[in-house]
């Protein structure tokens, strides 16, 4: 039976929270789960769900992870709680640590959830800022592994906004060395801060690539990776970033220029004609399906090794 190794740092707001060794050690006990080979329960445990933006997977995802651990969770919409009548953070995460074992927030600003973090005696998870998407990263990767066996020689090419999902495949994806290059519309590029600390972990710096041209970003690529050009909270900017991302489009064209046996992900829910073609998402080489199914064991494993004691 496999062991749980405690993660180093309580918090998991941050890709840059793991270390390559724990982001591997999480992989092994996802996929473990995932195969039905291992087993741990963790009665008694609650965690609380705090979402501020809609969810689909990130919610059902954790619901049913915590669920399999054995555990119960309790969700807290801001509309039905006090959370939405502006209690301060501060007393808010102070008393729900007290009931709960651990909390998944998804919330607008990373510093809302490092203020949760702050005044939290439990753990916290970054279930999605406006930053990072460190959960999503971790079933992003796990799907690569899972199709080429490991990420040696693999590049990763993302198409679109370089919004929180490229930002948590940049810095991922510079903990575990794995080439990665951001396409994006003039004015679209990932955080400078984030390209800055990725740079500065990468041992070869020439492996995180930002460019304008999706034709050269996806020439030989093994994977490419898109999402939706609007974000939540942009639906006024909807009309004016669709013009910015013609072009950017996920179409057999593009996908022709990467390797023949490249995967297609996306983080979904997905515009289908707009960042992706539908003929493209339903091809043999969609892993979308599986990449979304990854979230559940990636966030079993996650919970696993902050709960266990």
């Amino acid at each position: 039976m496999m062991k749980l190794i405690k993660l180093a740092k309580k918090n998991f707001l941050s890709s840059f929270d793991m270390s390559k060794e724990e982001i591997i050690h999480i992989f092994n006990i996802a996929d473990n789960f995932k195969n039905n080979d291992f087993d741990i329960k963790l009665e008694k445990k609650v965690l609380g769900l705090i979402f501020d933006k809609s969810s689909t997977r990130t919610r059902v995802s954790f619901q049913v992870a915590m669920s399999r651990l054995g555990g119960t969770t309790i969700d807290l919409n801001p509309t039905t709680s006090q959370i939405g009548r502006g209690e301060p953070i501060r007393d808010t995460s102070r008393v729900l640590s007290r009931y709960c074992d651990v909390l998944a927030i998804r919330t607008f600003n990373q510093a809302d959830i490092k203020e949760y973090a702050k005044w939290s005696s439990k753990p916290v998870i970054n279930a999605l800022t406006d930053t990072e998407h460190p959960c999503q990263a971790l079933a992003d990767y796990m799907t690569i592994k899972e199709e080429f066996n490991g990420f040696k020689n693999v590049v990763l090419t993302f198409v679109g906004d370089g919004n929180n999902v490229a930002n948590s495949l940049i810095l991922c994806g510079a903990l575990l060395g794995v080439e990665v290059r951001i396409a994006c519309p003039k004015g679209y590029e990932p955080n400078p801060l984030i390209v800055k600390k990725a740079k500065e972990t990468y041992t070869d710096k020439n492996l995180l690539k930002i460019t304008n041209d999706p034709n050269s970003a996806v020439q030989g690529a093994n994977v490419i990776y898109t999402d939706v050009w609007s974000s939540m909270g942009e639906e006024n900017k909807k009309e004016s970033k669709d013009k910015d991302f013609e072009g950017f489009t996920i179409d057999n064209h593009l996908l022709s220029k990467a390797k023949k046996d490249a995967i297609i992900l996306h983080c979904l829910p997905a515009y289908r004609s707009k960042e992706i073609t539908d003929e493209v998402m339903e091809s043999k080489n969609s892993r979308i399906f599986e990449q979304a199914e990854n979230r559940l064991h990636v966030q079993q494993a996650l919970l696993a090794c902050m709960l266990s004691s």
